[in-house]
């Protein structure tokens, strides 16, 4: 369980009556984003409070006639989900630098400039979300910010989600070391091997990742991979 110095309060309000839980910060935004957590390892104690700060107890029947269970667990996901969580300063900024980091990457994966083909690189993303101002909403999960950071982008510098395939010769001794950077980066369209040994395909992948699907090929090939963008 996580320490009582650690953790965050974590409020419902219904019925006239306040559902309080003790909480890892961590916990909150990995559950915002839908994914699976082991609440009751990442709670101070596995207990339902009226007032968290005083160790006041919510009775049983409050929360059993608000939430129609009095399982910790499950009365603990509503008060997360739908409730509010109180931050400290600090863990407010830390968590959105988090995620502010992860709409980034998630632009930066998959924009490309249309004007150029090229993609951008992370750090002249980040410079023009400074220039738009843009807020990071440390809750919202990263899906659900990207298409607003778009928006504000636009105007500022050409930029749009875009998939790109890259026809890729490499030689059949170079291929089994290739193989799991081709399928981190995109997926196989149509492949065949030549006469000579050598695999050729064609690797659809997010226009973000054209660069470094580049350098991952030539560093493990020593730069005798080829590869051509396809129109």
């Amino acid at each position: 369980m996580v320490e009582l110095d650690e953790a965050i309060i974590a409020r419902y309000e219904a019925h006239g009556e306040s559902f309080e839980i003790l909480i890892d910060p961590k916990v909150v935004q990995k559950m915002r984003d839908g994914r699976p957590v082991d609440l009751v390892e990442h709670m101070v104690v596995d207990t339902i409070f009226k007032n968290a700060k005083k160790g006041t107890k919510a009775s049983e029947e409050k929360i059993a006639e608000v939430f129609g269970t009095t399982d910790v667990v499950e009365v603990a996901k509503r008060i997360i989900l739908k409730g509010e969580v109180q931050l400290t300063t600090e863990q407010r900024r830390v968590m959105a630098e988090n995620k502010r980091r992860q709409v980034i990457q998630a632009i930066a994966r998959n924009a490309m400039n249309p004007q150029t083909g090229a993609p951008h690189p992370p750090a002249r993303i980040e410079a023009a979300m400074e220039e738009a101002k843009v807020r990071i909403d440390p809750f919202k999960p990263v899906d659900a910010q990207v298409q607003e950071v778009l928006a504000a982008l636009r105007p500022l510098i050409p930029i749009r989600f875009d998939t790109v395939r890259i026809a890729t010769k490499v030689s059949g001794e170079d291929y089994g070391r290739c193989y799991e950077d081709i399928v981190a980066c995109g997926k196989v369209l149509k492949e065949e091997w030549q006469r000579d040994g050598s695999w050729i395909g064609i690797v659809e992948m997010p226009a973000g990742l054209q660069t470094e699907f580049f350098e991952r090929l030539n560093r493990k090939t020593k730069g005798a991979a080829e590869t051509k963008i396809l129109k």
